[in-house]
């Protein structure tokens, strides 16, 4: 099936519902939640989905998956997605959080076989078979660690969200307890415990996941390093890629 919500089709008697939408640049689709859990694979351009939980970005060609009843919001950016809601009772048991997953080529190929089955699909037939590979796949498929998680503790939360609006690697501990009024260890501690990273560890995602969605709008590499406060687009490609596992060229569309 092809744009159209899944508000009209949730009664399907069917454990899975494919759906193939196309979103116009910078299309936003305000909080709202699923009955069924939904992966959001995006063939094109990037996603970033947010929940009170925290943020993620999601690049070309990956997924996330949104556990049911999650309120969430998604902003789309060239993305034309194909997406897979799933009845309460036929999740796979390894998926339960919100998370971006990585897609393997037969997941991918799938996705699109999916779409273009029909609504009332025969449960013991081909197409019911490829209905269950595809649960399948979904439960083998790897996290990516692209989410960036948000505190709950007023003060904190303050200072992570803005960090997201002017992020900058130099960025220290010392600053962040500075301005917190506490200090340094006490700092370190809560951060640890709100968000189960270190400072060092969410400021260097929180920079990859940001540079994610500026590279798929054609901004230069090192453009980005820079504004990031990286010395070298070297030295911002070698920390993007121990994170991610390849090249920040790959996600950008110039």
């Amino acid at each position: 099936m092809r744009n159209i919500s899944i508000d009209t089709l949730d009664g399907t008697p069917r454990p899975v519902v494919a759906i193939g939408n196309d979103y116009a640049d910078g299309h936003l689709l305000r909080r709202h939640h699923h009955r069924r859990a939904q992966l959001l694979y995006g063939s094109t351009g990037v996603m970033k989905v947010s929940t009170e939980q925290g943020d993620w970005v999601v690049p070309p060609q990956q997924a996330v998956w949104i556990p049911p009843q999650l309120e969430h919001e998604v902003l789309m950016l060239g993305v034309t997605t194909r997406s897979l809601y799933i009845e309460p009772s036929a999740i796979p048991v390894s998926r339960d959080v919100c998370e971006v997953i990585g897609v393997s080529p037969l997941l991918r190929q799938l996705l699109i076989e999916a779409v273009e089955m029909p609504l009332a699909y025969d449960p013991e037939g081909r197409d019911g078979v490829l209905m269950s590979l595809l649960l399948l796949e979904i439960e083998r498929a790897r996290e990516l660690p692209l989410h960036i998680p948000l505190p709950d503790e007023p003060g904190l939360l303050a200072r992570c969200q803005s960090f997201l609006q002017y992020p900058n690697v130099h960025q220290s501990p010392q600053d962040w307890a500075r301005d917190l009024f506490i200090s340094e260890r006490s700092f370190s501690r809560r951060f640890r415990e709100q968000t189960q990273m270190s400072f060092g560890q969410w400021r260097q995602r929180a920079c990859v996941v940001l540079a994610l969605s500026r590279l798929s709008t054609g901004e230069s590499v090192t453009r980005i390093a820079l504004d990031l406060g990286y010395e070298s687009p070297a030295a911002f490609s070698t920390m993007f890629r121990r994170l991610v596992g390849c090249a920040p060229s790959r996600y950008s569309i110039v």
